[in-house]
């Protein structure tokens, strides 16, 4: 082994998002793998740092069955392909509620106010708990450290945060969050080197991916975003409704007579793009798709990532520049089209060569605001934590 290693692990319901950074610095993974389809049928994939399949044995029989038996088999495979010595471990954790504004090493405290904020999260937090117990399990004195989506938008005004509910409902903790904080902390630290005026001013980023959300910078830090108490609220999502009339909801209770789950079910994994188009939530599918319910998915999406930059630039006092990130933001060149052209009364004017092309500005240079593509790096803030915490 040529030196340490930070492993940083983002786990879904079936399926464990892996990299591994060195530990003396450097924002670039030594390489990155995954594990899908947990408990079924389990695959596993790794890259190295250009992006290039690494010859990984198939998982042994067992391995794939749990979180915990597919860490054990991956990370001294890990270790022995990127020949780092892995000594501490880095979660996506995805609610951090009240409690926690920034990373945090797990102890026992941690992971019992963790298991608290599960009524928060049901979807999201008992995985990334699961993989935390589970790196714990197999190697009990390894750092690990917590790295919350909440915690970015710690900054947003109270005002911006109260939801206008009773106080008994808001002191159980119901207010709005904001997520995706890995992903915005990025480009708050990207954007003194791309543009200082944006960077010190008022920066709309979209962080437009299966899940999606903008969020208002106001000098690198959050004043506000479109997700709320819930990843559900704001945009049009590969899967997830977005801004909802709550009467909507209550009808599929009281008229329609679904259940919890199946509301849940209905909210998180079956409306959005994949709802409206009744073909997929892929964006790349819709696009290339001639059918009318593909064309109105598109449409409807742009148009309410349109009508919540307005929202943003009102609520944090006009607009200096406009981002894009993740994966339909970094490579859906007509998408980003659609929305500049959409933002034309801010000021913004397409660059279509730059937007075509994928450069790093996609309006034209005499104009303000500029649009930027810029690609998000959640694994690599992760890391930094790390690192801040082991040197703390």
């Amino acid at each position: 082994m040529t030196g340490g290693g930070i492993l940083v692990v983002n786990a879904g319901s079936s399926s464990i998002k892996a990299a591994v950074f060195p530990l003396d610095g450097g924002d670039a993974a030594a390489l990155t793998a995954q594990v899908d389809r947990i408990g079924a049928d389990a695959g596993v994939t790794a890259k190295d740092a250009a992006g290039e399949r690494l010859p990984l044995p198939p998982l042994p029989g067992g391995a794939g069955d749990s979180h915990e038996t597919a860490l054990a088999w991956l990370l001294p495979q890990l270790e022995a392909l990127s020949g780092l010595r892995i000594g501490v471990a880095g979660h996506r954790v995805v609610h951090g509620g009240d409690r926690f504004g920034k990373p945090v090493p797990v102890d026992d405290a941690t992971l019992d106010a963790l298991r608290d904020l599960i009524p928060l999260a049901r979807t999201h937090q008992p995985h990334n708990i699961a993989a935390i117990q589970a790196v714990r399990s197999l190697w009990p004195d390894m750092t690990q450290v917590a790295c919350f989506d909440t915690a970015f938008h710690a900054t947003i005004p109270e005002a911006a945060r109260t939801l206008a509910l009773p106080a008994e409902i808001r002191d159980k903790g119901v207010r709005r969050y904001g997520f995706h904080g890995q992903s915005y902390q990025w480009i708050a630290n990207r954007l003194p080197e791309i543009d200082s005026t944006a960077a010190a001013g008022r920066t709309v980023v979209a962080h437009l991916g299966n899940g999606a959300s903008l969020c208002g910078l106001v000098a690198g830090e959050s004043r506000a975003t479109t997700m709320g108490f819930t990843p559900l609220d704001g945009l049009v999502m590969g899967e997830r409704p977005g801004l909802t009339d709550p009467g909507a909801i209550l009808f599929l209770f009281e008229e329609l007579g679904m259940s919890p789950e199946q509301v849940r079910q209905t909210l998180f994994k079956e409306s959005g793009l994949k709802g409206l188009s009744g073909l997929s939530n892929d964006m790349r599918t819709l696009l290339a798709s001639g059918d009318p319910a593909a064309k109105l998915a598109v449409e409807v999406y742009v148009r309410r990532i349109v009508r919540e930059i307005g929202a943003m630039a009102a609520e944090i006092g006009g607009i200096d520049a406009l981002v894009f990130t993740a994966g339909i933001g970094e490579n859906a060149a007509p998408i980003r089209a659609a929305v500049v052209e959409g933002c034309a009364w801010l000021g913004c004017a397409l660059d279509k060569a730059a937007n075509e092309t994928g450069g790093l500005c996609i309006t034209e240079a005499t104009k303000r605001p500029p649009a930027y593509v810029i690609p998000t790096n959640e694994e690599a803030v992760i890391a930094a934590s790390c690192r801040k915490i082991l040197n703390a």
